[in-house]
């Protein structure tokens, strides 16, 4: 009896809530219509929000103030709002939140988004709740429940009542809960370590990780906690106890890629993650890049040499890798006054290599300049085999090596060759080239990353975390990598603050990206200078996060020896809606020397 009384005040105010609710229903949505809502209205509604076509099949129409109509898919939501419904900046108008978090919600109950730094409106707009009615107002004339005019650039949308209440039913569910492996206190992320990583590299790498997110997590205060924070935060973060503590799995996958879908599959079904961070694979990513797309899963920053080769939703990378480098001496070889007659590629017949000497030939398809392709055989020693594939090579010819450091090593016990050759940096370890004296006069590498005389202030904070932790290095190209994935991933969640999306996670990397990487770059410029020795103040206060930055105040001016302009080895990273390489160029080197690892830039950056 005591339960049932207790009861009786909850069931009259949700009693009363619901006849509320039920008349804010537009006439021509009946309160059964609400009910009987599933899975074929939300389709009807994500058609309209994501494609622009309506229940007929017919094309969605919209008109803007003194513009012409857009039909179809330019008339669509997503074009705006974006897959997650959480908007963002288009010049210098905000463009709003619109999940039913957002649109529904009381004012006590207010939601906050981050809209883009670089205008002086950071949240998003407060307002009373919308009502179906107040929404299909705003919707077909434009009109806010405030009764103000929405911006210009807000489509009138002509929309019949049915699909109109499928559109409202889909923005209701959009977004409306955490994704996968997100709880009020943490997050769960997996990386993933294919078997070809070899044991120096994958312990290095998951040494890092874990250190990163043991630092991280020690300073991090969840809901639940009361404790003194070690760090800076923003205003709404701390206000909103949005932070959480990360949680890492080691996913080490086993026997032939063909396998790894499956294994991959298992795990996330075992124990689902938010994202993948970092990661690492000497052969192919394909099969991880396959994963993310079909489970919705974000693939962030992984250390490859082959990128996934399909346009991907989910999956970001540093660079093309072997295809980037393929592309750029394509351009550089075609734009030379005198082209080559023939390229001749050497590469081992394993995924790599075959798609590397793949994309060469696409890029050169076409030009009038003939591609041979030179195995080197796996059935002979290294030294033998490329004696192999070197035969009859001609002066004239232009040879590119799609070859490992241990092939170009053995290279040294054979005469080199008189015309040019070309080294994959990503795959020789760039400047660290195992490449004997007698063979650089002649040789170059395509070179993706920062000449070396650029990147080493932009990689002061990292080498001085790595040397306070005393983490050697082992392999810097991925050791940095995976010091900027991590910081990047921490710099955006903060800005997500509790709309833990993985869409939404996907589109703020999208637009923050490059206005991060100028922030944090120009702000540890100012620190150095400032402190006069690099990561001195690293050492006393930890890295610094965006957040913190945007707080800092900036003035003077820098002297041009003294400014970087990144965080990492690559020369820019910069990303664009459904961008999802973030460095896009490379250099032609040489070395210096004929002994050492000095570099001088044969070309400017060139990008495809």
């Amino acid at each position: 009896m005591g339960f049932a009384k207790n009861c009786v005040p909850y069931l009259r105010s949700l009693f009363a809530a619901i006849v509320v609710f039920v008349a804010s229903i537009p006439a021509a949505v009946s309160a059964s219509q609400l009910i009987t809502d599933g899975p074929e209205i939300l389709e009807i509604g994500r058609r309209i929000y994501q494609d622009g076509v309506l229940s007929s099949g017919a094309e969605v129409v919209a008109t803007r103030i003194g513009r012409e109509p857009v039909k179809g898919a330019k008339a669509a939501c997503i074009n705006c709002h974006r897959r997650s419904g959480m908007g963002q900046v288009e010049g210098d108008i905000p463009v709003q939140p619109i999940t039913g978090n957002f649109l529904f919600s009381a004012r006590s109950d207010k939601r906050l988004a981050t809209m883009d730094p670089r205008i002086s409106k950071r949240f998003n707009q407060a307002h009373d709740p919308y009502t179906e009615a107040s929404l299909a107002t705003a919707i077909r004339g434009g009109v806010n429940n405030r009764g103000r005019s929405m911006n210009e650039v807000m489509p009138r949308f002509n929309l019949s009542d049915t699909d109109l209440h499928a559109l409202i039913a889909y923005l209701r569910q959009l977004s409306e809960e955490w994704s996968p492996g997100v709880t009020e206190t943490s997050i769960r992320f997996a990386t993933v370590i294919t078997p070809d990583v070899d044991p120096a590299r994958r312990k290095v790498m998951i040494d890092m990780l874990r250190t990163i997110f043991r630092q991280k997590n020690s300073s991090t205060v969840t809901p639940k906690q009361n404790r003194t924070r070690h760090h800076m935060v923003t205003a709404a973060e701390m206000i909103l106890g949005t932070e959480r503590s990360w949680d890492l799995e080691i996913w080490e996958l086993q026997g032939e890629p063909s396998t790894w879908g499956a294994q991959l599959t298992a795990l996330y079904r075992r124990r689902p993650v938010f994202a993948l961070v970092s990661g690492a694979s000497n052969s192919t990513w394909q099969p991880i890049h396959d994963f993310c797309d079909h489970e919705g899963v974000p693939s962030w920053f992984p250390s490859v040499d082959l990128p996934g080769q399909n346009p991907s939703d989910y999956a970001f990378y540093f660079s093309g890798g072997v295809a980037l480098e393929a592309a750029v001496l394509a351009r550089h070889l075609l734009d030379a006054r005198a082209a080559a007659g023939r390229v001749v590629q050497v590469y081992r017949d394993d995924e790599v290599g075959r798609s590397a000497a793949q994309a060469l030939r696409r890029s050169l398809e076409g030009k009038n300049i003939a591609v041979v392709d030179r195995l080197v055989s796996a059935d002979l020693p290294a030294e033998l085999a490329l004696r192999g594939a070197l035969h009859s090579i001609q002066p004239e010819d232009v040879v590119m090596f799609w070859l490992r450091s241990e092939d170009v090593a053995a290279l040294g016990a054979i005469k080199p060759l008189v015309g040019q050759s070309y080294f994959s940096s990503l795959l020789a370890k760039g400047e660290n080239a195992p490449l004997s004296a007698a063979w650089r006069p002649q040789s170059y590498l395509v070179y993706p990353y920062e000449l070396p005389e650029k990147r080493a202030k932009n990689l002061d904070t990292f080498y001085a975390w790595t040397h306070l932790r005393k983490i050697p290095i082992v392999d810097l190209a991925m050791q940095s990598e995976i010091f900027f994935a991590l910081n990047f991933m921490t710099d955006t969640l903060s800005e997500m603050l509790d709309n833990i999306h993985r869409e939404y996670l996907v589109e703020r990397a999208e637009t923050m990206l490059s206005v991060r990487e100028g922030t944090k770059s120009e702000q540890e410029t100012r620190d150095r200078v400032a402190l006069g020795r690099p990561g001195d103040l690293v050492k006393k206060h930890g890295a610094v996060t965006m957040n913190e930055a945007y707080r800092i105040p900036i003035t003077g001016n820098l002297g041009s020896d003294e400014k970087t302009h990144g965080t990492t080895l690559y020369p820019h990273l910069s990303l664009g809606p459904e961008q999802r390489f973030a460095s896009k160029g490379a250099y032609i080197v040489k070395f210096a020397n004929d002994n050492g690892i000095q570099l001088t830039a044969k070309s400017e950056l060139i990008v495809p």
